[in-house]
């Protein structure tokens, strides 16, 4: 358009000087009136030739905004890609209550994809493969019940998908409980799956406003990924056994009920913390944005004693 106003406003071309003579009348008025008006006729024509076919104007957002729209593109793969390559680490877990204590097989263990049609579902959750053993890290209150059961009546079923991404359903008995840092781990046979374990990352260089993503299964809904940023660092959080878990991550990625004991990661597919916990609207159930993960580095330090012992390292000496 700047272009179209310059062009406007030039001046107008001059007619050429002519001498006066009484043997020359003014028969040379007509052709200088007829050539002011050949010459804007044409400067009108060109003018309107300009307004209704230069593609200046409308090239250059379209240029301006090629670039813009590739990277978004560019970082949506990303985003797809990153899901594709965790979301097989991460499983979906059951809390059932049997109608009957099941009897068990000759080999001691239950098959809980044959388990009592009348199973209740209790509760759901989340959690991640944590080697290629068949341990899964999750939360200590998705398992609670479990954890405290004295009838037998009470148990795990864990979907979760191997390798090549085929999905299975076992029974994932407890192999370790920490309620101070609301952490557990379950084990599930294996035998002839090749799993692949979550890549496990680092909370100690984590700065406020870097990007996170949770995958888990909110009210059952299986493999769901959500997407934020870190909103704050060194949080604390109430423990199930009442104690402050410090040092908790804040993320704004939604978490909800089933989120549970699944991963918060980084952007570059690595674990930085477990989901946890969320801030409600009173009487709603509502996430309001407030959610909070244990860090990694402390789920790194407490996961093997879990697993070799069965408690933390700090309950070996009480």
């Amino acid at each position: 358009m700047e272009m179209l106003a310059s062009l406007h406003t030039l001046p107008s071309p001059l007619p050429p000087t002519t001498t006066s003579s009484s043997s020359e009348p003014s028969y040379k008025t007509p052709f200088i009136t007829r050539r002011r008006a050949i010459i804007s006729a044409s400067t009108a024509a060109i003018a309107s030739l300009l307004h209704i076919s230069n593609p200046i104007p409308s090239l250059y957002p379209a240029i301006a905004l090629q670039p813009q729209q590739v990277e978004l593109d560019q970082e949506e793969d990303r985003i797809v890609r990153l899901f594709q390559e965790t979301s097989p680490s991460v499983v979906f877990i059951e809390d059932l209550e049997l109608a009957k204590i099941p009897k068990s097989s000759s080999k001691g263990d239950r098959d809980v994809v044959a388990e009592d049609e009348d199973a209740k579902v209790e509760g759901t959750g989340s959690g991640f493969i944590w080697d290629k053993f068949g341990h899964i890290v999750t939360n200590y209150h998705v398992v609670d019940k479990l954890a405290t059961d004295q009838s037998g009546l009470q148990s795990c079923k864990v979907l979760l998908a191997d390798a090549s991404g085929t999905s299975f359903y076992k029974e994932g008995k407890i192999v370790g409980i920490d309620p101070a840092y609301d952490l557990a781990v379950l084990k599930v046979d294996v035998e002839g799956y090749e799993l692949k374990p979550i890549v496990v990352g680092t909370s100690r260089d984590l700065r406020v406003g870097q990007s996170c993503f949770a995958i888990g299964n909110p009210f059952g809904y299986e493999n769901t990924l959500t997407t934020g940023v870190v909103s704050g660092l060194g949080r604390e959080i109430p423990s199930p056994n009442g104690r402050a878990i410090r040092g908790a991550i804040q993320t704004d990625a939604a978490i909800n009920a089933g989120n549970s004991g699944g991963p918060l990661i980084d952007s570059y597919g690595h674990v930085i913390g477990v989901n946890t916990a969320t801030f409600t609207r009173k009487g709603t159930g509502i996430s309001s944005g407030i959610n909070f993960a244990i860090p990694i580095d402390t789920v790194v330090r407490t996961v093997p004693y879990l697993i070799v012992y069965g408690t933390p390292y700090s309950n070996r000496f009480q």
